[in-house]
This record gives C-alpha cells, structure tokens and sequence, in this order.
C-alpha cells in the first residue's frame, strides 16, 4: 500500500525538470564566481593560452550573453546593452576599450542576481513558452525552442567558457 500522494507530495515532472535546470545554473554561476574571486585582476587580463581570448574578453562575453536572456526570456530591458559591442559583436583584441575586470565583476553579479530573482518569480508553464527571438508560426513547429531551452544552452556555454577560465587559475 502506497503512503504518499503524488498530487501533494512530488512535484510534477515539468517543476522538478525546472528545478533541475535551474539548479545546474545555480551551479555554475557559483563555479565560475568562485574561480573569479580567486583571480587577480591583473591574472583575469592575460590570455587564457598563447594565442587565445584574454579572461576579461571572457568575462566580457559571458556578461553580455547573459544579459540578453533578460528581454529573450521576456524579464526586462537589458542592464548593459553596450556589452554588445565589445564582447559579442566585436573579437578579442580588436582594439577595443574595455571595462575594467572589477566592473565586468560587478556587472555580471548584478545581471545574475536579477536573472535570479526574476526565475524564482516565473510559474513553471512559463518555461516551456515561446522565447521573443522565435515567431508564433516556428515555435508552432518545434516546441522545444522555448525559454527553458535558452536558460540550458546558456548553461552549457557557460561551462564551456569556465572550462577556458581555468587556466587562468
């Protein structure tokens, strides 16, 4: 004889699908903020390896992509639009003046509180809408394109790019 009720006591399969993905970006950003408090200002400059992006482009990159999830998840205007510029639109050493790595610090604490506390305010149905980048017609035909997908492919690339990170360490 079974003694729980499934309709007050697990979470249904989309919640705790949620929690999960959510839970694993949780993860992450306390991977990543962890490594950044351990790198100098001066580390987080250098290249990653010979040849390759410098940690603040890193940084740089990381914050702006995670910026856009605010208005591509439908949760608000962008903090720092003119990350854009610098780090998604533009290489590594293209002459671009950057913010120092004690801003970006500050930006992508601020840009990940505020995706923080605007997920805990979303109902889970909310996931599995349609994101602002995909049209009504498209999401008609392929469903999994919705803001639950963005939040894990933004997970995933920012492990990549905490992978590169590391040999900043």
């Amino acid at each position: 004889m079974s003694t729980f009720d499934e309709t007050t006591t697990v979470q249904s399969g989309k919640e705790l699908f949620i929690k999960m993905v959510i839970s694993n970006w949780e993860l992450q950003n306390t991977r990543l903020n962890s490594l950044l408090e351990k790198l100098s200002d001066e580390r987080i400059a250098e290249e990653t390896a010979p040849g390759r992006n410098a940690g603040i482009y890193i940084l740089g990159h990381l914050a702006a992509v995670s910026d856009g999830m605010l208005p591509l998840l439908g949760l608000g205007e962008r903090k720092y639009p003119e990350l854009d510029k610098l780090f998604l639109t533009s290489p590594d050493k293209a002459g671009q003046e950057y913010p120092t790595p004690g801003q970006l610090r500050l930006y992508w604490s601020d840009i990940n509180e505020t995706l923080s506390s605007r997920f805990s305010q979303m109902e889970p149905s909310e996931w599995f809408e349609k994101h602002t980048s995909i049209s009504e017609e498209d999401f008609a035909k392929e469903p999994h394109r919705n803001k639950l997908n963005i939040l894990i492919n933004r997970t995933n690339h920012q492990s990549y790019h905490f992978g590169q990170l590391i040999y900043l360490k």
